[in-house]
């Protein structure tokens, strides 16, 4: 319920913002806010439903979610041509509200009996060496900040990183427990599943970039075609289920892998002369496969996961999910950039965009080296699979 008070607090920042950095501040307070509702809301799920109904319960749990990204683009585009911009971020009050009624109302209270203490100095060495690398990632491709502060950042992250990993082996209780990587099904679902979020947070981006820009569509056409993808999305989010109960995890994680990098690689061939309702199918199809490859990795991330170590498992996989998908739109930025220079361009064009596109989808298949290794009964007891 903080959380969401402060989220609101955040919205209403951003709205009544006059200039850049009071943006920024606002929208960090945001990000602060739901980077603790994220695991949180997950974790009351995990420590209530048995591991047998979890896959179908978080397809259930995220719809919800994607209605944001099957209403945002269309009402976004909407409000910026038709309206001032900073009723995107009052919208947010009555959802807000809603939210923290929900909470009050059907959440209980629970509290751990014996809580560890706070790793504080686990905290600041992750959230300072991310943030650092991000930061650093992001302006590879802007003149913003000199190369030699890039270097910085990125020597700055790399450092707090190692320093939190011999931290972590000599505390008991640290901010995020390295040891959980050691289980197959979790060390598949966050370090391969990151190529796949690369693209998850690039694909947005480069859509943007494609159709407002190389196409020169409006915000409003142009979030009206992604609407779709997201649509495609939520159809899949109850076909999941059975599809994974029936091939099991290993072998809808490695099929599907494919079908989701050449549905990104597809992008690539999108022209503006084409039919808007052609472009609208492809990324319609390519929003439900990549919704069956999401619901299969964040099932199975819990599968060998003890009751004791739900609760770091989901922050750590929450953390993962932020950073990697942070990492898409800066790598697609950065491949933007590369790729004007290679064209000789000095604004975006289709020419320039549209390589990204197979580029990103090539990374998408780096995930199959992690999805190889997994035993064939991967995850079953997830499904309520019976041995085949």
């Amino acid at each position: 319920m903080s959380s969401i008070v402060l989220y609101a607090v955040g919205a209403i920042a951003c709205g009544v913002s006059e200039t850049l950095w009071q943006l920024i501040a606002a929208r960090f307070i945001q990000g602060a806010a739901g980077a603790t509702l994220m695991p949180v809301g997950r974790l009351v799920l995990l420590r209530t439903t048995p591991k047998r109904e979890l896959v179908g319960a978080l397809s259930i749990v995220t719809m919800p979610a994607l209605l944001g990204p099957v209403v945002g683009p269309v009402l976004g585009g909407a409000i910026v041509t038709f309206a001032d911009w900073r009723w995107i971020f009052f919208m947010n009050l009555p959802i807000a509200v809603t939210g923290l009624f929900l909470s009050w109302r059907f959440i209980p209270e629970v509290r751990e009996t014996d809580p560890p203490p706070v790793d504080i100095p686990g905290i600041l060495l992750t959230g300072l060496g991310l943030a650092a690398l991000i930061f650093g990632f992001e302006n590879l491709s802007r003149d913003a900040i000199s190369p030699l502060a890039i270097t910085g950042l990125f020597a700055a992250g790399l450092t707090a990183l190692a320093v939190y990993g011999w931290h972590a082996k000599r505390t008991p209780h640290a901010a995020v427990d390295l040891s959980i990587f050691s289980k197959p099904t979790f060390a598949a679902s966050v370090l391969g599943g990151a190529f796949m979020r690369v693209a998850m947070g690039a694909n947005p981006f480069l859509l943007a970039m494609l159709l407002q820009v190389a196409f020169g569509l409006s915000a409003l056409a142009a979030g009206t075609m992604t609407c779709i993808s997201a649509l495609g999305a939520l159809l899949m989010k109850t076909a999941a289920p059975p599809i994974l109960r029936r091939f099991g995890f290993r072998t809808v994680l490695l099929v599907n892998a494919v079908i989701v990098g050449l549905s990104f690689m597809a992008c690539s061939l999108f022209s503006p002369d084409w039919p808007h309702w052609v472009i609208a199918v492809i990324l319609g199809v390519g929003g439900f496969f990549r919704s069956l490859q999401f619901s299969s990795l964040n099932g199975m991330a819990y599968a060998d996961i003890d009751q004791d170590q739900m609760s770091k498992a989901a922050t750590t996989s929450s953390m993962a999910q932020q950073l990697v998908q942070s990492v898409g739109i800066g790598l697609s930025a950065s491949l933007l950039t590369f790729l004007m220079r290679l064209e000789g361009e000095t604004r975006l064009t289709v020419a320039v965009v549209s390589p990204a596109f197979t580029v990103i989808g090539a990374v998408t298949l780096i995930s199959m080296f992690w999805f190889f290794r997994l035993p064939r009964d991967a995850g079953d007891e997830m499904n309520d699979r019976k041995p085949s």
